[in-house]
């Protein structure tokens, strides 16, 4: 398994440098360590390449040391490019989670708007729907269903039993009226009556009297 890659632009810049210091042609060999850093599986493979080629220039004193420190730095770097790398994964997977969360949300009040639309046309419709019921209905009284029909039939049975409770009273009344005002005459006549017969009996003692 190769090595990871890393940011080639930070350890090309230092290896070029490092090279250079070292007085080695950066142009013909700095691509040629790359490669070996890059396809080599383990630290010793990687060291033992890079000592084949190094060797030539430098001190055997030396080159262990120069190896060891462009190793080194190679994992350094691709240590924080995979920090880096990782970051930027989480940093797409957060902007992704929250674009999830915003359609998500989106949609919501898309579905929140159409119920609140959809009730409001529902209840438009009903106005509607009444209205023309009016229009069609006779003057004389609404058309009236359910609960309301049987509490108006209600109102109206106990109107009608008001209406002949009234009429029942008032005929008793003018009964008892018609009673009352019979035995009055009665009264009155026979009390005319004993005048009457008052008065001849006066009127015949004043005669006799003569």
């Amino acid at each position: 398994m190769a090595a990871p890659l890393t940011d080639a632009g930070e350890f090309e810049s230092w290896l070029n440098d490092r090279l250079d210091s070292l007085e080695v042609d950066r142009e013909v060999y700095g691509a040629y360590i790359l490669g070996i850093l890059q396809e080599e599986e383990s630290d010793e493979e990687k060291e033992d390449a890079l000592q084949g080629i190094l060797s030539a220039f430098l001190e055997e004193n030396t080159v262990e040391d120069v190896c060891k420190q462009i190793i080194k730095q190679w994992v350094e770097c691709c240590r924080r490019s995979t920090a880096k790398r990782d970051a930027e994964v989480q940093a797409i997977a957060s902007m992704i989670e929250k674009q999830a969360q915003i359609v998500v949300k989106q949609k919501e009040v898309s579905e929140e708007s159409k119920k609140r639309k959809e009730a409001l046309l529902a209840q438009y419709a009903n106005i509607t729907d009444e209205e023309e019921a009016e229009e069609e209905e006779p003057t004389s009284g609404n058309i009236i269903t359910g609960n309301d029909k049987l509490f108006k039939n209600t109102n109206v049975e106990e109107v009608l039993n008001r209406q002949k409770q009234k009429r029942d009273q008032a005929r008793e009344d003018a009964q008892k009226k018609k009673e009352t005002d019979k035995m009055q005459r009665e009264k009155d006549k026979l009390a005319k009556q004993d005048r009457k017969e008052k008065e001849k009996k006066r009127t015949q003692k004043g005669e006799r009297k003569r």
